[in-house]
């Protein structure tokens, strides 16, 4: 568990850098559609997408790799939140906030949003919204995935 804890806890780090460059982009294209061409909303929601991808991706790796199982079935995304959100006694502690959690859950719907639908009929209010709440989010989740990482680190060096 020694170098695999500290290889996880890399890879999170790796994956929260790619998360801040897409923060970025998405207030980038927001400012774009407002000031210039609506067209860019479909960028900014591709982003905003993306940004919960690749948090579900920090946090099924954590799932699969410390706890040993990946929520399943149709819900399957929202109990990932949940679980992630709730400390395992002996095993780690929650990952995320129930802030972070409950932030992230509005990017959760986001996303079936984006893949069910077509992007003409996205709602530009709801996008400006979500983009502007998005560094906030991210913050959380960034303190959370860091401190989640002390912990790997910490593990590493116990054993």
């Amino acid at each position: 568990m020694n170098t695999y804890a500290i290889a996880l806890a890399a890879r999170l780090q790796a994956e929260l850098s790619d998360l801040a460059q897409i923060v970025e982009r998405a207030q980038t294209l927001l400012k774009k559609a407002v000031e210039q061409d609506e067209d860019y909303y479909d960028g900014v929601a591709l982003n905003l997408h993306s940004f919960y991808t690749g948090t579900e991706r920090i946090l099924e790796e954590i799932a699969k790799a410390i706890d040993g199982s990946v929520p399943e079935g149709a819900g399957w995304h929202r109990d990932l939140l949940m679980q992630m959100s709730t400390e395992l006694s002996t095993v780690r502690p929650a990952v995320i906030s129930r802030g972070t959690r409950h932030c992230l859950d509005e990017y959760r719907g986001l996303r079936h949003i984006v893949r069910n639908i077509y992007t003409f009929n996205l709602k530009p209010s709801r996008l400006r919204e979500l983009v502007t709440d998005l560094p906030q989010c991210y913050g959380g989740l960034k303190a959370d995935i860091d401190s989640f990482c002390l912990f790997l680190n910490e593990l590493a060096a116990d054993t």
